[in-house]
């Protein structure tokens, strides 16, 4: 039984491995024409004896990031919440600014798994499986802030939907206790589809293992797999109804987040747009986190042939649409502000663009409007350092959107007597740094042990995959 039998049912068509891109032909996969070397080229990372040297650089600095956030949490566990810079007004800051930030990096891998999956867009084989990765590791970090920022995280429990005949907590009234649905919902769906879609490559790893230990950790994860006609029956079957499970999540989760604003009375935060608002830009800021993770990847481990510049290239457009979408958000707000006639909501416009914290905003919008529309010029959609740095420059704006929206909001409210302004202490910055050095070890560790390429669904989109293609390469021959 082939291995491209789980995906037997999709229609291919022998030119299906490319795009026209006027000028070019930008194809799926180049230069491997046998499904051998799509299979060494992905295993020889999790096989190597040792990762390139900057695979240890960046991991002693991913680990020295990760030690410093454990130490801020300690030392917040134990001195309590004044050791940040919250006050009176401002209750919230980094700490839901950088939860809400990481829920939204999230977004990107399961859109491009399970939507486009859906969609039948071949082209996400490349790329969906390390982005599937980094929403898990993305959702853990999420998960860090809303244990810690109550304070005692010792009544963390009261965050969970424990009985509750006292009606004292929790509030299931309130949108923090959806939060927990939506994100532990959205976790688990999401662990479950990246680790089923893996299977047939932890069964490849186990197979190709020369190591007693590497064989009985793969074997375990692989669950028996041995690629028979019903293994491959029963996983095209999970994975499409986990794929139909994943979709709405995209757009329940950040829609679930948003209502911790939108449901409030403060201006600049009672808001209907919040849930599509928020939304767009989950899906923007997570396509900018996949284009940051993949660029150093494939030069790194030399995937340049299955992470192609096709993939690259459409990354990049639908960071264009969706930056597109956010900026429009951004002006639908002021309009909305000003239709609505209340005196409060147009100050809180106003004011986060003139205002004490003027600098976030206009960081924002620059960030956030202006630099993904150089990606309308394909010259810039196609260069490896300038997509780069425009992915970085993209997710440098969304988390200040996240710190725009909370704190503008929260330092400036209702009454100009209680207006206070917000000051990051170090241990708020090295709780939000330390969250990066989580989330970079646990992908540096994914990269380094496990198949960051879905090989059997890569090799479904190669020509060698039409049963019509040596044929007509042979007849190509004789001619």
């Amino acid at each position: 039984m082939s291995t491209l039998s789980a995906h037997s049912s999709l229609d291919r068509d022998p030119d299906d491995n490319t795009v026209e891109i006027p000028g070019t032909r930008a194809p799926l996969v180049l230069h491997l024409e046998t499904f051998a070397e799509v299979t060494s080229t992905v295993c020889r990372v999790a096989e190597a004896r040792r990762a390139p040297m900057a695979w240890y650089v960046a991991f002693a600095l991913s680990l020295s990031l990760l030690g410093f956030l454990g130490f801020c949490v300690t030392y917040l566990i134990f001195t309590g919440v004044g050791v940040w810079g919250l006050n009176n007004p401002v209750m919230w800051a980094f700490d839901i600014t950088n939860f809400v930030f990481w829920v939204g990096i999230g977004h990107a891998g399961t859109l491009i798994s399970a939507i486009l999956f859906l969609f039948r867009q071949k082209w996400r084989t490349g790329i969906n499986r390390f982005a599937e990765a980094m929403t898990i590791f993305a959702v853990i970090c999420a998960g860090l802030f809303p244990g810690v920022h109550v304070g005692r995280v010792w009544f963390a429990y009261w965050l969970f939907p424990i009985p509750n005949q006292m009606d004292m907590w929790p509030q299931f009234r309130s949108p923090l206790l959806w939060d927990v649905f939506a994100v532990s919902t959205y976790f688990t769906v999401s662990l479950v589809f990246w680790y089923v879609g893996m299977v047939p490559d932890l069964a490849t790893l186990r197979d190709r293992a020369k190591g007693k230990i590497q064989q009985i950790a793969y074997g375990l994860f692989a669950l028996g797999w041995r690629g028979s006609n019903r293994h491959w029956h029963r996983y095209e079957r999970a994975y499409l109804i986990l794929a139909a499970l994943s979709t709405p999540l995209v757009l329940s989760v950040h829609s679930v987040v948003s209502f911790d604003f939108a449901t409030s009375q403060l201006p600049g935060w009672h808001t209907t747009i919040f849930p599509p608002y928020f939304v767009a830009g989950a899906i923007f800021s997570g396509f900018a986190m996949v284009l940051t993770l993949a660029v150093p990847a494939r030069e790194l481990f030399g995937l340049k042939d299955l992470i192609t510049l096709r993939h690259l290239d459409n990354m990049n457009k639908v960071i264009l649409a969706t930056g597109c979408m956010v900026g429009y958000a951004y002006s639908m707000e002021f309009f909305v502000a000003w239709y609505s006639g209340a005196p409060f909501e147009k100050f809180a416009f106003v004011n986060r663009a003139f205002g004490q914290y003027w600098w976030a905003y206009w960081i924002m919008v620059s960030c956030n409007v202006i630099t993904p529309q150089l990606f309308w010029f394909k010259s810039i959609r196609t260069s490896i350092p300038l997509m780069f740095i425009l992915s970085i420059i993209v997710n440098v704006g969304m988390w200040f959107e996240r710190f725009v929206i909370i704190v503008t909001s929260l330092a400036n409210d209702f009454l100009p007597s209680s207006w206070d302004q917000f000051t990051p202490t170090w241990v708020d910055i090295g709780t939000m740094f330390g969250a990066f050095g989580l989330f970079f070890t646990l992908f540096l560790l994914f990269c380094r042990f496990l198949p960051m390429i879905a090989m059997a669904e890569v090799k479904a989109v190669m020509p060698a995959a039409d049963p019509h293609h040596k044929q007509s390469h042979d007849h190509g021959r004789a001619h």
